[in-house]
This record gives structure tokens, sequence and C-alpha cells, in this order.
């Protein structure tokens, strides 16, 4: 595996600066793309999936972390409030005590229920100097965080789902877990201090695992404040293991923030909230798909995902027309029309697909294809191109290239 922080900024994804301050990274054009895209896809997932997305303020009053709990068991890592107006407001640590005021904000019927509500939102902590590094630990962080809102009976299921989900999106980004750990309380934490809430969101989430058929690890000392977790593992370059999927299940915040919602007797019962993240944060994730890839990302994250190259500048204004037919589509395209074609190659080693244009193929409005593996394709017209290029990365595909009749 690579370093990202180093490859991070070799290849222009991203950059610091004392003036901004510490674990406060900035996202460069190349690196916004693959976060673009990667949000993009998650946010296409969750809707197939029948989630509904929400934006909701990154301040809240400190008032809202008093109910939440956050107050009491994790304001050492909170940003310190801020008096506005009379009033303390604060950078919040989660997205949760919010989700749960918006679900609050109207009734609910059973029949409504899972409500699944979603959110890639800014949440802000006060790490320390001494762990902060690249993208994988910063201090402002954007999660993609999610809460459903469901019956007891709903609960497993959803956590169930919401794993399924996390499967699914590592296959599509290429990565593998180093293990999933069933995180429970320890001695010394500061913790909730209701046994049967405990007992409960522990025994779901051990179900959960055990119909999973998946080998896990229950290490205490890992839980949440509220609850036990599961957390999806991932190692970095240096082998070093960081936490970037989670599902929670939790009886905690339904009750501090009196959620509830009307069942089929005409009653009002209380809700449980699973809370789930399937990539965790757009940080974390991007860092460790620069070490999983190395920079070569799937064609569908590539920052470039198609170069041209005119062989001689007479060939330029076709690169220029076949680029632009390229961006019509969606592609992210660019020309490289400086230097020795060998070298503009070379320059491109991580780039997908890389379309030369010689005065051969620019006068049959053509252009020869090679992949980034080393593969070479017979020139191909140009609109054959872009539209087969356009269909492997619009269905995420891991393969850069598709024979006819279905052939990779």
């Amino acid at each position: 595996m690579h370093d990202h922080r180093r490859l991070g900024r070799e290849l222009g994804l991203f950059g610091t600066d004392p003036l901004i301050g510490a674990g406060l990274p900035y996202w460069l054009p190349e690196g916004a793309a693959v976060r673009h895209a990667l949000e993009e896809y998650i946010r296409d997932t969750e809707r197939r999936a029948g989630y509904r997305h929400v934006y909701s303020p990154v301040l809240g009053k400190r008032e809202l972390y008093e109910i939440s709990g956050h107050w009491a068991h994790y304001s050492e890592d909170m940003f310190p409030p801020m008096d506005v107006g009379g009033e303390q407001v604060v950078l919040r640590p989660s997205l949760c005590p919010h989700h749960a005021v918006i679900y609050r904000s109207r009734s609910h019927s059973y029949r409504e229920l899972p409500l699944r509500m979603a959110e890639l939102g800014g949440m802000y902590r006060a790490e320390l100097s001494g762990v902060l590094g690249g993208l994988g630990r910063v201090r402002a962080i954007h999660l993609n965080d999610a809460h459903i809102f469901c019956t007891l009976e709903q609960a497993a299921d959803e956590a169930r789902a919401a794993l399924d989900m996390i499967r699914g999106a590592y296959a599509a980004l290429g990565i593998r877990p180093a293990r999933l750990r069933l995180s429970l309380p320890g001695p010394g934490g500061k913790y909730v201090a209701d046994a049967q809430k405990w007992r409960r969101s522990t025994a779901l989430l051990r179900e959960v695992l055990d119909n999973s058929g998946v080998p896990y690890e229950a290490v205490e000392g890992e839980a949440a404040f509220y609850g036990p977790k599961i957390d999806v593992q991932v190692a970095d370059a240096a082998g070093r293991e960081s936490t970037l999927s989670t599902v929670q299940i939790d009886f905690h915040q339904p009750e501090r923030f009196d959620l509830h919602y009307i069942g089929a007797d005409g009653a009002k019962h209380r809700p449980v909230m699973v809370h789930r993240s399937v990539i965790g944060s757009v940080e974390r994730a991007v860092a460790h798909l620069i070490e999983v890839h190395g920079g070569a990302f799937p064609a569908w994250l590539s920052p470039t995902q198609l170069v041209v190259l005119p062989v001689s500048e007479a060939q330029l204004p076709d690169a220029e027309a076949f680029s632009r037919r390229c961006a019509r589509a969606g592609l992210r395209a660019e020309v490289s029309g400086e230097r020795s074609l060998g070298a503009r190659v070379r320059a491109a080693r991580l780039v997908p697909y890389q379309a030369v244009i010689g005065p051969k193929e620019a006068a049959a409005g053509r252009v020869a294809l090679r992949l980034r593996d080393g593969r070479r394709l017979d020139a191909l017209p140009a609109d054959e191109v872009v539209a087969r290029v356009e269909a492997l990365v619009s269905a995420r595909r891991a393969e850069l290239w598709e024979a006819e009749g279905g052939e990779s």
C-alpha cells in the first residue's frame, strides 16, 4: 500500500497550510473530483435503498448536546462553545441530535417506519495535534451519516441491511476490511448508565453479526457513549487500523429527545434509532482509496477519466473537439498536447483511458484507445468510444473495457 499523505500531495489531490490550521486539509480540483464522484455514488446508493436526504446546520445550541448526552460524555472532544446573542452555540461533533430533532418535528405513524434519514454533513472534533495526519485524522469531518427510525421488531433487519450496503460499497470501491469489530463498553469509560439498554442493543448487534456469517471480534472500550456498535476496520499503509464504517442500535437518544410514533393501537410508542455510516467520513474514505489504488482509481472515481493525446499539433483541433464530446457525455476529459507523445503517455499512466489521435484517426473520425492496464485497441469511431466509456463509468464498473458480446 501507498502512504496517502505523500501520494495525495504528489497527485495534487489535497494540501494543508499552517495558516488554515492543523487537521483542516483543503481539496484541490483533482481531489475534489474524486470526492464529488464518491459523494454522488453514496447518495445514489442510499436513494435506491429507500433513504431520504436532509440538510442540517453544523452549529447547535449547547442545550441540544446536553439533551443528547454529548455534553456530559463527549465534551472533551468538542470545540468550546461560542457566545452568540446571549446563547452558547457549539460546532456539532455528530449529526444524530439534529436528525432526532428533525424526526420529532412532525408526528409519525407506524406505517411510515422504518424512516431512513441520510445526510452527508459536516461535523467537528477537537482532535489533539499529535494524532492528526493527512486526510485520515482531521478536525473538520464530512460524514456519510444516516439514522433509521424504526420499531424494535425492525431494528435487526435494518442493521443487517446497513451491513449489506457496506459490503456492496466496499466491492464497488475495491476496499477489503481488515476485520469486523463488535465495540463494547469498557472499564473507566464515560458511558450512559442504563444496563438494560446496553444488553438489548448488544444482543441485537450480536444477532446481526452471527446471522451474517462473517467473523468478528468483540472488543471492550470502543463503544459509543450511548451504545455498542459494529465497526468495520481498515488498515493503512503502516498497518494501523482505523474505523471506516459503523452500524449502531441506539435506545438512548430516542428517550432523551422523547421521540415516538403512533402504533396500530393508537398509542404512542418509542422508536429505535439505528445509526449507520456506509463509507464513514469522506476524508478517511479517500485517504484509504488513495492507499489501496495507489492513485489508479476505478474509472468512475478517477479525477481524469480520459486524456486525449494528439500526435502532432495538426491534430490538436480534433483532440479538443473529442474532449468536448466527452465532457458533454459527463466524462472528465482533458487534452495533453505538449512534449513528446511517449512522455505524455507516461505522464498519464494513472488515467484509465488514453485516446490517441493521429493523422489517420483524425481523417476517419476515429481514436486509438490505450487502456491503463497496457492494452491497445484498434482505432474505433469516436462516438463509439465515448458511448462505451460513458456506459462503463455510469455503471461504476471495475473493468476498463467490455468487448462486444459482453466479454471483458
